[in-house]
């Protein structure tokens, strides 16, 4: 018993010993934090009635900022055209974005991620580019809209949805809370249609022109006799649909640069309008 007491004691004097002479004892492994979630993107206020907001550009007067954006279109209806070989979709452009080092938000169809599920995933992680809902058919939210087809007003809010859906599974990370109407055609059943699922929709104030446009030239003066300080530029990315658009870009960008612009996200300008009010 003698023993065991003189065991204990010197092991208690080891103890004051050693934190005597600043050597503390090793510490408790530390539990990791948790890591705080990602801030939520700007959107804007719902609209009178609880509608769905409409945003079609930034401030005027914060600077000389523009958002280019890209609509990835393709409808429901088109993958027989798409595996008979006509391309829906530009992997130029985004390189030429990327080594331009241009920030754009890519508006892209549910169908079109299904089509080319890596080039959505691809976009949808590169810190460069944010990804937004551009519907999952490209049928359009109204009738009489450049001639297609129409959504069915009980399927508009899960057409969005279906859309994010085919985001996520194609690996899409944090997809913007932000829709743009196929055709840009919308109004009021529209909105109200839209307003549970909590989406900003994102129109434009210059429409680059490149639809079926063979002329780069043409997209180029479009753009550049359209463009202020917090616009919305509207293109394509399909290749099908908008051969001569990575060509424009590779001159509208420097020449916007040369004019003092500089290049942001749709969800910086939308946090500009926030930040004013």
């Amino acid at each position: 018993m003698i023993t065991l007491l003189r065991r204990a004691f010197a092991v208690c004097a080891l103890g004051t010993a050693l934190a005597a002479c600043g050597i503390a004892r090793p510490p408790q492994a530390a539990t990791p934090p948790v890591p705080a979630p990602p801030p939520r993107p700007p959107t804007l206020a719902p609209g009178p009635a609880g509608l769905t907001p409409v945003f079609e550009h930034g401030p005027r007067t914060r600077g000389r900022t523009v958002a280019l954006t890209f609509d990835a279109d393709m409808t429901a209806g088109q993958g027989a055209r798409a595996a008979a070989g006509e391309r829906f979709d530009h992997p130029r452009l985004i390189s030429t974005l990327r080594a331009l080092k241009v920030p754009a938000t890519v508006f892209m169809t549910g169908r079109w991620a299904e089509e080319y599920p890596d080039q959505a995933r691809s976009i949808g992680r590169d810190p460069l580019f944010e990804v937004a809902n551009h519907s999952y058919s490209h049928y359009a939210y109204t009738r009489d809209c450049h001639g297609l087809p129409t959504v069915p007003e009980e399927r508009k809010r899960s057409d969005v949805e279906r859309a994010y859906a085919a985001f996520r599974k194609a690996g899409v990370r944090d997809p913007m809370p932000y829709f743009r109407f196929p055709g840009g055609c919308y109004d009021r059943r529209a909105l109200k249609a839209l307003a549970p699922a909590g989406v900003t929709a994102v129109q434009w104030d210059v429409v680059g022109g490149d639809a079926f446009e063979t002329d780069p030239d043409v997209v180029v003066r479009q753009v550049l006799d359209g463009v202020r300080p917090g616009s919305v530029v509207v293109l394509h990315c399909t290749r099908g649909a908008a051969p001569a658009t990575e060509r424009a870009v590779r001159t509208i960008v420097p020449e916007l640069r040369r004019r003092g612009f500089g290049f942001v996200k749709v969800s910086e300008l939308i946090g500009a309008v926030g930040e004013r009010r």
